[in-house]
């Protein structure tokens, strides 16, 4: 059993296959973190287990200071709360009572438990859920508040995650930091005393922060404690890593309560977003690898999870908004001459769609550029023997669109502030059911009409002004998470009803990726930044969190249209293979002899596409401390097939050997490299092999392949 009681029903313990986590439920509800890490080898160690409480002075809790597992609001207890609440009449700070916690039936995959807080006049309740993904070891934390049957109750925050570890000599906080063209950068920090803070107030994941962290004591790649955790949520969002003064380290998160409200009506609940929480002791490859493995087997949609992704074209970069039947049956030929299995028609093929100025909402296809409607174009595409998709930005709008002139209440406005538009484009009110319904709408006009397989749906800005005529303040504050929830309702109803059509999200690139989203959606679109070289820091901080099989990168034009810089097609191609391939660039404008070795590597790419997709990455350019190499090795599941890229990025002082020992093989094997060496797992993985570094872009691609006995 996964989940059980020790100490005369005071202490639950949750284990999954390898971890353990452990909390103690003291008088009045208070929930006291005692363990996670390691699973001990006995009932005998869970009841053995000290609970750190410090008694100190009477500006401190009268109970002592403790690390906690929910932090109600109110009490002597100062860091950030897990939940917030006020009655419509104004009473706080409500007094929580423990009332009681339920098991469900365990099987194969997975055990929950609730435990049930109760406001003392049992108006209001509080689940706190564990789900317990054993063979996993992940578990799923939320919470939710209902009102029974007291007065309206007013949410001013309500986080999914409170965990907290004990004083010890040194913790250190990972998380991914950027910007639009400069996404999931890592940053790894020493936790000090205070409070650091990561979010997002821009109604979108961002592209600034991503809501995963880690915590480590030292750890490396290889080895070492980690503890990590994704939200997933993809609207306002935060997370707090706090030292007290005593040493002890909070972390909590969930949705923001930046301009937050959510008011519950009698017999009403609220539920937060699932937040997933790991730990391993195998150091940040450990940490990946169970994060990869658990989002393949549970986060992924069904539908397309055991697919390969297909090498797709996007016509974005080649044409622009002036896009037409003809010049991308052009394009199509071209890109089905190299092996593309998948063309894109980007933005322009709608409404008067000649520039980010005009049309969006209005998503009847341009007569002008396709005489005869989009089915003459999928047809020739389909013919090609490629699947076709479309580009989409539904929950945008246009001043310049019959939409916005028919309901120009449908877009997020103050009453007395002129609305700011970013790319020329306002905001739709995606809560709202009547604006789903359009969008729906629409979605049955393209996807049940015509033969397309994929979307990309953008977003190409950030939340302002959110608010809506005619209503008071606390229901405006509700239209942050309305409109997430509205999102994810659009999504779902895609799955649904068109379980056939892959969905790429995108948000100028990474600026919404989170497992809220991934969990309705096939893959992303990473960076608008498709330089080959910035691209290596990118998809490497990427990996941190997020599966490859879900990573979109593209091969581009050079000189690159963000930096200039000119890249070599090879280097390229290597760059973007480390995920879903797609081609970018203007195929018109490249050589013949660029075009045949394309083609050439995107058939090298599907020979290679299972290990990529479906392998375990190692970040093997961690190791290299001077940094001027990116070397990442993926190994199939199995042993059997490793595929490892190296690329130089930054030589200085000359030519030199670099050695590189590789990862995650079968010592005991035999296997045959495609340099032609044949050597054993432990040789591989004790000497590696020696790659002579000895010029910019330099790149090569090793392939590793057991052989039978």
């Amino acid at each position: 059993m996964s989940i059980f009681q020790l100490k005369k029903e005071q202490r639950l313990v949750l284990e999954t296959k390898e971890t353990a986590y452990v909390i103690d439920i003291h008088k009045h509800g208070h929930l006291q973190h005692v363990y996670w890490g390691e699973k001990l080898s006995a009932k005998v160690d869970y009841e053995a287990l000290q609970s750190q409480v410090i008694p100190h002075s009477s500006f401190e809790a009268t109970r002592g200071v403790m690390g906690y597992d929910y932090i109600p609001w109110g009490e002597m207890v100062y860091t950030e709360p897990t939940l917030k609440t006020s009655s419509e009449s104004g009473e706080r700070g409500f007094k929580w009572e423990y009332a009681g916690l339920h098991i469900d039936a365990e099987d194969s995959e997975k055990q929950q438990v609730s435990l049930k807080l109760q406001e003392s006049l049992g108006r209001y309740q509080v689940e706190l859920k564990y789900e317990v993904f054993e063979q996993d070891d992940i578990i799923a934390r939320w919470q939710t508040i209902t009102n029974i049957n007291g007065e309206p109750l007013h949410i001013e925050a309500a986080r999914s995650m409170q965990v907290s570890f004990p004083p010890a000599q040194m913790y250190n906080f990972s998380h991914l930091a950027g910007k639009w063209v400069g996404e999931f950068q890592l940053i790894h920090e020493e936790v000090s005393e205070g409070r650091k803070t990561i979010d997002s107030r821009r109604g979108n994941t961002s592209h600034q922060a991503n809501p995963w962290f880690a915590i480590d004591q030292g750890a490396g790649e290889d080895s070492g404690e980690v503890w990590f955790g994704h939200l997933a949520y993809s609207g306002n969002w935060d997370i707090h890593v706090e030292k007290d003064s005593h040493g002890f380290v909070h972390v909590c998160g969930g949705i923001n309560d930046f301009d937050f409200m959510k008011v519950l009506q009698p017999g009403e609940p609220f539920q937060t977003p699932v937040f997933y929480l790991g730990y391993t002791s195998k150091g940040f490859t450990g940490m990946s690898h169970q994060a990869h493995r658990f989002q393949r087997k549970n986060i992924m949609p069904v539908p397309h999870r055991a697919a390969e992704r297909k090498v797709l074209y996007n016509s974005w970069e080649a044409t622009y908004f002036d896009v037409s039947e003809e010049n991308q049956k052009a394009l199509a030929d071209e890109a089905a001459a190299i092996g593309c299995e998948l063309f894109v028609v980007d933005d322009g093929w709608f409404g008067k769609r000649n520039s980010d100025d005009s049309s969006l909402g209005d998503w009847e296809v341009n007569h002008d550029k396709f005489p005869n409607g989009l089915d003459p174009l999928i047809s020739y595409v389909k013919e090609k023997g490629m699947d076709f998709g479309i580009w989409l930005e539904p929950e945008m709008v246009n001043e310049d669109s019959r939409l916005f002139q028919e309901h120009p209440d449908w877009v997020y406005h103050f009453a007395t502030h002129e609305q700011t538009t970013a790319r020329n484009q306002l905001v739709l009110q995606f809560g709202r059911e009547d604006v789903r319904a359009y969008v729906k709408k629409v979605l049955d006009q393209l996807l049940g009409s015509s033969d397309i397989s994929f979307i990309k749906w953008d977003m190409n800005r950030s939340l302002s002004e959110v608010g809506r005529m005619g209503t008071g303040v606390e229901e405006q504050k509700q239209l942050w998470h309305e409109h997430v929830e509205g999102l994810y309702d659009v999504f779902d109803y895609i799955k649904y009803t068109y379980p056939h059509v892959l969905v790429e999200t995108c948000s100028g690139g990474g600026g919404r990726i989170d497992l809220g989203v991934l969990q309705r959606t096939d893959q992303f679109w990473t960076s608008d930044n498709t330089d080959a070289r910035d691209r290596l820091s990118i998809q490497r901080g990427c990996s941190y969190a997020y599966h490859q099989k879900f990573m979109m990168c593209w091969v581009t034009d050079a000189p690159n249209w963000l930096n200039q810089r000119t890249v070599p097609l090879k280097y390229r191609f290597h760059s973007a293979m480390m995920g879903g391939l797609g081609i970018g660039g203007n195929l018109h404008e490249w050589t013949e002899a660029e075009k045949e070795e394309s083609a050439r590597w995107i058939t090298f790419y599907k020979h290679i596409r299972p290990v990529i997709q479906e392998g375990l990455t190692y970040r093997l350019t961690a190791s290299h401390p001077k940094k001027e190499t990116e070397i990442m090795q993926y190994v199939s599941e199995e042993g059997s097939r490793s595929v490892v890229f190296l690329l130089e990025n930054g030589l200085s002082f000359g030519p030199h050997p670099v050695q590189v020992k590789l990862k995650g093989l079968d010592e005991n094997a035999r296997y045959y490299s495609s340099d032609g060496i044949t050597a054993t797992g432990s040789f591989w993985m004790n000497h590696g092999l020696i790659w002579q570094l000895k010029e910019e872009y330099q790149c090569e691609i090793i392939e590793l392949s057991k052989l039978d006995e």
